[in-house]
């Protein structure tokens, strides 16, 4: 019979076994997801209003209180609705999804290392909800209105559904995995892989990959980047700050910790 609950690090199992408790956990994740995403498609009118919130009113022609993107084929009202409803169940099944990996890495970590992987991945849903709030409140008003408003006495613009709720669904994703630069730090640090210090001395390197991974992200305007580049740099320097009270390898903590007091012999 499948497992759901974690497996020790002590327990052996068959493959046959490892691959059981695979299905399971891919079984309850895909669940978390086709529940989130019924859900989706039962307010597909609501989650389409969320994602159309960013754009301007005045987007379409006409004396229109909402922009609503156009589509241009029979089929795409109908594909670019499941579409966004599978975005959004996406991020709603998340923490599902984050738990039934961590339970299926957890047996191949030693009792160290999961004392350092369970605390952060614990933070990564709720980093990922701040990257997310960020882009969606933030990052996407600013970038629709630099792009809408560029040289837009030169174009007839149409925003089409299909293509804008593609960028909206990446940049809000993109944000949501960027926002993960503490969990990153911490780990490498806490593993012994870097530390705190020599970080801090190649902050110019980590600036300029901050900076390169803002213009890859989707947009490619220069509003979009320095606007992501900013919470980024602040996460990286309070992750910097949090690594060095919190980051120290295991094995040093060991060793700085203070020997133990010889149990007294009992008299002969």
């Amino acid at each position: 019979m499948a497992r759901l609950t974690p497996v020790s690090h002590e327990d052996r199992l068959t493959l046959v076994e490892h691959l059981d408790e695979l299905r399971t956990r891919l079984i309850v994740a895909g669940g978390a997801f086709l529940v989130a995403f019924g859900l989706c498609m039962w307010q597909n009118d609501l989650v389409l209003s969320i994602a159309n919130e960013p754009l301007p009113a005045d987007c379409v022609p006409g004396p229109v209180e909402e922009c609503i993107p156009s589509t241009f084929g029979v089929s795409e009202p109908f594909m670019t609705t499941i579409t966004v409803a599978a975005y959004f169940a996406i991020v709603i099944a998340l923490p599902v999804i984050l738990y039934q990996l961590y339970a299926f890495i957890l047996p191949a970590l030693t009792p160290d290392e999961r004392r350092v992987t369970l605390p952060l991945m614990l933070t990564i849903p709720f980093l990922f909800i701040g990257g997310v709030v960020f882009a969606y409140f933030v990052v996407m008003p600013a970038a629709v209105n630099f792009l809408l408003n560029f040289n837009e006495s030169e174009f007839n613009i149409q925003v089409r559904a299909r293509e804008y709720y593609s960028f909206f669904a990446l940049t809000l994703v993109a944000l949501g995995f960027l926002f993960q630069v503490p969990i990153v730090i911490l780990a490498v640090c806490r593993l012994g892989i870097t530390s705190p210090q020599e970080l801090a001395r190649n902050r110019r390197y980590a600036i300029l990959a901050i900076a390169v991974v803002a213009m890859l992200l989707p947009g490619t305007d220069p509003v979009t980047m320095l606007i992501s580049m900013v919470p980024l740099i602040i996460l990286f320097e309070g992750s910097l700050i949090l690594a060095r009270f919190f980051g120290q390898p295991s094995w040093q903590e060991a060793e700085r910790a203070p020997p133990a007091e010889p149990t007294p012999e009992p008299p002969g």
